[in-house]
């Protein structure tokens, strides 16, 4: 867990904060840990890092850009020492990945005291917070864990879960919440112009019943902006549906698209293929993009033995990861992450 006195560390360094700058990852997790913390202080400028898992020197264009006094960088697994040292300004790392080891940051991980404890980091800025518990459920439950104030979420909007909602998966594919996951999720992709007005207008909507409803021009818009995204997404999705595997192990390469959705996919199909271990990759520019999912089987150790030696990266959750790998090593690459598995 955080403790609260790390907790109210990082409170006191948002209240410090005159201009910080928030880096976060591209999902739900990543923005709703910075919807929570935007809205807590109504200060600072938020990236979202989209390329690679990694906040790296590639990125301190944005810093000299919008000079900062604090960074607070949010649900990203990886920071390069090369970025920190080239940075002068508090950093304020808090994530919920595996303990990763670096020098001159503030670093604030639930694995630090429970390697078990992976709690995602919206939940952590929801306890830092504690106001907009809608924005940390979507981002708690998209990152598929089951957050203690559910009740309190359902005694405060009725009818948006399913009674007693224990299971993620039965939230986001059978509810009215899961409306509001995918959307989320959708808002995230396309233009960096179109999506960084998209989280602007995000962060002005009061409640989840303004966003199912839309009740108001803004709500519209989100809505309006995420349809053919939407479309997009079930027509990729209905071809991967298709496919079959008498593997445990259902791989899918599906079509180029304009927009990946290798996450999305590969959840959704986990969700209907409770007994196998999915792997959805995309192919751009010579790399295959990889999402990799399973309810039962622990993938993320195997993912890691068997991208060592090629050219590629990866990592995650036990049972949710993702990597990057190249076109020519992914034949090798499948071939010993099935072997690992057995």
């Amino acid at each position: 867990m955080i403790t609260k006195s790390e907790l109210d560390e990082i409170r006191e360094y948002l209240r410090k904060a005159e201009n910080p700058l928030f880096f976060f990852d591209d999902d739900q997790d990543g923005l709703c840990s910075y919807l929570l913390l935007k809205k807590y202080i109504d200060k600072g400028k938020g990236v979202v890092v989209k390329a690679e898992p990694i906040l790296s020197e590639k990125l301190l264009h944005k810093v000299k850009e919008i000079s900062p006094d604090y960074i607070f960088v949010l649900d990203i697994p990886e920071i390069t020492q090369e970025f920190v040292d080239s940075v002068n300004v508090p950093i304020i790392w808090l994530d919920h990945h595996e303990i990763y080891d670096i020098k001159g940051v503030h670093y604030y991980n639930s694995r630090v005291h429970n390697p078990k404890d992976n709690r995602p980091t919206s939940y952590w800025a929801y306890k830092i917070t504690n106001q907009n518990m809608w924005i940390s459920a979507i981002g708690v439950i998209s990152d598929w864990y089951i957050p203690e104030f559910v009740k309190e979420f359902e005694a405060s909007y009725p009818n948006i879960l399913p009674k007693n909602a224990k299971d993620p998966a039965e939230i986001m594919y059978e509810s009215k919440f899961g409306k509001l996951t995918r959307l989320f999720s959708l808002l995230l992709k396309g233009k960096t112009s179109d999506v960084n007005k998209s989280i602007s207008i995000l962060s002005k909507i009061e409640s989840p019943i303004e966003l199912l409803n839309q009740e108001t021009s803004k709500a519209k818009y989100l809505f309006k902006r995420v349809k053919k995204l939407e479309e997009e997404y079930q027509k990729v999705l209905e071809y991967c549906l298709k496919q079959k595997s008498k593997d445990k192990v259902l791989v899918i390469t599906y079509p180029i698209t304009k927009t990946s959705f290798t996450s999305e996919i590969s959840n959704e199909l986990m969700y209907k293929n409770k007994n196998k271990v999915i792997i959805v990759a995309r192919e751009s520019n010579d790399r295959i993009k990889l999402s990799i999912r399973s309810q039962k089987i622990k993938v993320t150790e195997a993912l890691r033995k068997a991208i060592e030696g090629l050219d590629g990266y990866g990592g995650g959750h036990d049972l949710a990861c993702g990597g990057n790998i190249s076109k020519e090593d992914f034949p090798e690459f499948l071939e010993k992450f099935k072997s690992l598995l057995n």
